[in-house]
């Protein structure tokens, strides 16, 4: 028994020493877990406890992600300074690039007018000569009869509840023939131009409370008719045009905001003193309108000119308002 024991440690003494055999379970886990005496001590804990460690260890790499150093955050604030009034300021060059708002005036006219022979007051008018240089320059040309005519001694001819109108110079007479003389042209092509472009630049009411329009166009004028005409001995399409456009030198002041205005009015300026004169103006007594007539209906529709003649007279004033003296302020 003795000879068996000392053979056996013998002969162990030349073989290799050899791992106890694990199970598939055990053998895995021994592979994974070849780490230091640390996470053995873990493998101690309840798994209540290993969750909560958990839990708190991804907080705190969260928020080590997450906070960023004093000193980088103030660099970071030093190179991308933090200006409120950079996207305000954008907005204002961008709104007023487009000539829409906040118009600044040029120059200032003045309009001096009277009901029935009696003084009323002064209108003082800041023109808009960057915005509406065409306008503009009308309105100073007539206003200091520069081109042979001139406001003065004119009638406002409607006045309505929310603007009042001037009926401008006339396109015939002594007016067309002083005009003639010195070679200037009351036509508002030019002036149609500038209405276009105005409307489609600027969205909105343009015609707003205290603004200064002049009246390019007739959006009450009817289409044109359509008539059959002898040409060369052939029969042709022609159009005939049914009344008169304005020529460009009537102008309305708007009490209120006028949104009706936009499709006829070229805004040239904006009352800066004086709005009492024009609601005093607004304040005269006018023919009233009879559109719902069953006689001017009818007249109206079968093309009578009496009925032409009358809605020409609805709005207009009983009392005499003219402009007694115009011209520009320095």
């Amino acid at each position: 028994m003795w000879q068996n024991t000392k053979a056996f440690h013998s002969t162990a003494q030349f073989l290799p020493p050899q791992t106890p055999t694990l199970p598939p379970t055990q053998q895995h886990t021994t592979s994974i877990s070849s780490s230091p005496p640390i996470l053995k001590q873990c493998c101690k804990f309840s798994r209540r406890e290993l969750a909560i460690r958990a839990n708190s260890s991804l907080l705190l790499l969260l928020a080590s992600q997450t906070q960023e150093p004093s000193g980088l955050s103030k660099a970071r604030a030093e190179e991308n300074p933090e200006n409120p009034n950079k996207s305000e300021g954008r907005e204002e060059i961008s709104s007023n690039s487009d000539g829409c708002t906040d118009k600044v005036p040029t120059k200032k006219a003045f309009l001096d007018v009277s009901v029935n022979g009696e003084p009323v007051g002064r209108i003082i008018i800041g023109l808009y000569g960057d915005t509406a240089a065409g306008g503009a320059a009308r309105f100073t040309n007539l206003v200091t009869g520069a081109s042979g005519i001139s406001y003065r001694r004119k009638e406002f001819i409607k006045i309505m509840p929310n603007y009042v109108q001037h009926g401008g110079v006339r396109s015939y007479g002594v007016d067309a023939e002083l005009a003639k003389k010195t070679g200037s042209n009351l036509g508002a092509d030019k002036l149609m131009e500038e209405w276009e472009k105005q409307n489609g630049n600027c969205p909105g009411t343009k015609n707003v409370a205290r603004s200064v329009g002049i009246v390019v166009r007739d959006p009450s004028k009817p289409p044109p008719k359509l008539k059959l005409v002898a040409k060369k001995g052939k029969l042709e399409i022609d159009e005939e045009e049914v009344g008169m456009e304005p020529n460009g030198t009537e102008f309305v002041i708007a009490i209120r905001d006028s949104a009706e205005l936009d499709a006829s009015a070229l805004v040239v300026g904006r009352v800066l003193e004086g709005m009492d004169v024009v609601e005093r103006i607004g304040q005269v007594k006018t023919v009233q309108e009879n559109t719902s007539s069953p006689y001017f209906r009818v007249a109206k529709l079968i093309g009578d000119k009496r009925a032409v003649v009358a809605e020409r007279g609805f709005n207009r004033p009983y009392s005499k308002v003219i402009v007694t003296n115009c011209g520009l302020l320095e």
